[in-house]
């Protein structure tokens, strides 16, 4: 490894190196402001370090990682995700009697995670990624012992989590007894190269072998589990009401993202919707992920509920863009993205800053009459709610848009109309909400910021929280409103993939 390839890795180091920072600031002496400074200064390190590495792009280091544009944005989305959870999380903790410095160690290291998975080129840097993720998030699931749904959430994760990882190990054994390499482009190559036929139409077809087609299928099992599709999605509610706020918020953006990323790049060197089988199972998961997501969360009442069921049909309206391929469907799926993060974070963030020590502020009667309570934070919910739901001049609407596009220009027309009927049912459910906030206020429901042991706490990092929430309502507007540079960007990041032709 040269001194060039320890330079792209520069991003990973300052992530890694803020989580050592950590643990031997605890070892010397416990203070939880010191433990979310070094977390936030790692983060931010981080973040500082992507642009100087845009020039030397695409760099492969060996053939585990390739610091490419669209590994370097992937990571850049992760680490301000990461930042912002990091924010909220430190008054939410402050008014919690646990040991709080270990929490950043471990939010440090799942970003960490995150941040190889987007990179990965190759499936032990697939795997090494992922199992830093997953292990950083069993303990962040149930990280507040006295709350009991906490630790029952964290057991869920862990059991299914577990075996998902069995089934995703044992598709890439048999991907690599066909192919004999573990390396994402030449696994195309030959997958491609050697059993491409062309249709009726001259268009290639491309006819899976049984070993290779079960193996891209248990892979897809391992990968709709993290990604929390149908039929994958069982814990996705569960251990969203289960976790702690802002642990939701990382499990629900940096998780599901990073994941995401990867799949993209995989799908992109190893384009397996050339399948008939393929396609026919993904259309299949897309469908019932939009149906599903969307009709499970009109029965809901408790908000971390809704909004799990609402990321599970989110996930559905991705892989319509997944499905679309080509740069105009990467691009699509990564402004989504961008949108999805900006608007996931801020409600949870909303949800975050209203809970307090032995309450979570999750069920609707909780906000019942909040525009009356806390107007600010009513409108920043309300602002998040109509942007997950599409509504015009918000990110989301833009993102909806893009991804209906591209499914268009694909010829996806089932899956186009399954969308844009699945996104009229979800408006009812976001509304449900919306207008619980605006109700006459019940004077036996009522919120204070959260108690707090820490001395001053409540004001600085009350401070962070309305700033982080501040800028993410800007962002939410201004994607809205004028989305050309960032589409100009997302498009960048898409031409930046190999697409095996």
């Amino acid at each position: 490894m040269t001194s060039a390839d320890v330079f792209a890795l520069l991003p990973l180091i300052f992530v890694s190196g803020a989580a050592v920072a950590v643990m031997l600031a605890v070892a010397v002496r416990r203070s939880h402001f010191v433990a979310a400074a070094l977390a936030v200064a790692g983060l931010a390190a981080g973040l500082i370090s992507l642009p100087y590495l845009c020039p030397m792009a695409p760099r492969e280091v060996t053939s585990l990682l390739v610091i490419d544009r669209f590994a370097l944005f992937y990571m850049g989305l992760v680490f301000a995700a990461a930042m912002a959870v990091v924010l909220f999380s430190y008054g939410y903790l402050a008014a919690h009697d646990c040991r709080r410095e270990e929490y950043y160690i471990l939010v440090l290291l799942a970003t960490l995670g995150s941040a190889v998975l987007v990179a990965a080129n190759h499936f032990a840097a697939f795997i090494l990624g992922l199992e830093v993720l997953s292990v950083s998030l069993y303990g962040l699931v149930a990280y507040v012992p006295a709350r009991t749904r906490s630790v029952e959430a964290g057991l869920k994760y862990l059991v299914l989590a577990g075996t998902s990882s069995a089934f995703l190990l044992f598709g890439m054994a048999l991907l690599y007894a066909f192919s004999g390499t573990m390396e994402f482009h030449p696994l195309g190559e030959v997958l491609y190269g050697t059993r491409v036929v062309p249709d009726a139409t001259g268009a290639p077809l491309l006819i899976l072998p049984g070993l290779v087609l079960t193996g891209l299928v248990l892979m897809l099992v391992g990968i709709g589990f993290k990604l929390g599709v149908v039929p994958f999605h069982l814990w996705t509610p569960d251990v969203y009401e289960g976790a702690p706020a802002p642990v939701t918020a990382f499990v629900a953006t940096v998780s599901k993202g990073a994941m995401f990323a990867l799949v993209l790049r995989f799908f992109s060197e190893v384009d397996v919707c050339l399948s008939d089988e393929m396609t026919l199972i993904l259309a299949v998961i897309a469908i019932a992920s939009m149906g599903a997501g969307n009709l499970l969360a009109l029965l809901q009442n408790n908000v971390k509920r809704i909004l799990a069921y609402s990321s599970i049909a989110h996930l559905g309206y991705l892989l319509v863009a997944l499905m679309a391929g080509g740069d105009r469907g990467v691009a699509a799926a990564t402004f989504y993205l961008v949108a999805y993060f900006v608007t996931t974070l801020g409600a949870f963030g909303v949800i975050t800053v209203l809970s307090r020590p032995g309450h979570e502020a999750e069920r609707l009667e909780d906000f019942r009459g909040l525009a009356r309570r806390r107007p600010a934070l009513a409108g920043v919910f309300t602002a998040m709610l109509l942007s997950l739901a599409g509504i015009p001049l918000t990110a989301g609407f833009v993102g909806k848009f893009l991804v209906l596009s591209a499914g268009v220009g694909a010829t996806l027309w089932a899956l186009v109309l399954v969308m844009v009927a699945a996104s009229v049912v979800g408006l009812f459910y976001y509304l449900r909400v919306v207008i619980e906030m605006y109700k006459q206020p019940d004077s036996a429901v009522g919120h204070l910021p959260p108690a707090t042991s820490d001395p001053g706490a409540v004001t600085s990092l009350s401070l962070a929280g309305g700033i982080v929430l501040m800028a993410l309502v800007l962002a939410l507007v201004w994607l809205g409103v004028y989305p050309a540079p960032l589409l100009t960007l997302v498009e960048s990041v898409a031409a930046a993939l190999p697409w095996v032709q």
